[in-house]
């Protein structure tokens, strides 16, 4: 895993959103930073908090000229599932292949209950519209990943 840092060029992707439409990051950046923010799995304890927070701070994210982007290895009909259950308003990218993931350096080895597997580290990229890194949360809890940010935008 060679993680992406502050001050790299984040890659441009283009990945199918819960609805099956492509969005692209070049796009996105058009209109405000992008907070690219990777997750393990759909519908989990840890992710779906993690979501409804990004979620009910939507509106506090677009005052600071920043859109939030959830990116994780489900399949764009579990993701379409994971908006409905839990009323998500903003995209969420599928990369099955996890591509993308090996491209900011999040796809690799996890422990889990004594048994090791290769999958997405919970890590999110504040991406500013020059296409660069401005800045890589990686410490923090789910419940408060949405403020985390929040606070770092705001300072």
């Amino acid at each position: 895993m060679n993680r992406l840092q502050a001050g790299d060029k984040a890659p441009l992707f283009t990945l199918l959103d819960q609805n099956g439409r492509e969005v692209s990051l070049a796009t996105l950046l058009k209109d405000q930073q992008v907070l690219v923010y990777f997750y393990p799995k759909a519908l989990t304890p840890g992710c779906t908090v993690q979501a409804e927070n990004l979620r009910d701070e939507k509106d506090a994210l677009a005052q600071l000229n920043t859109i939030a982007v959830g990116i994780s290895p489900d399949a764009v009909k579990k993701l379409k599932n994971f908006e409905d259950k839990k009323e998500l308003n903003f995209p969420l990218l599928s990369d099955e292949d996890h591509a993308i993931a090996d491209a900011f350096g999040v796809w690799g080895p996890k422990k889990f209950m004594g048994k090791e597997y290769d999958g997405i580290h919970r890590i999110s990229f504040l991406i500013g519209q020059d296409g660069l890194v401005k800045h890589v949360f990686d410490k923090f809890k789910t419940k408060d990943h949405h403020q985390v940010v929040i606070d770092f935008l705001s300072a």
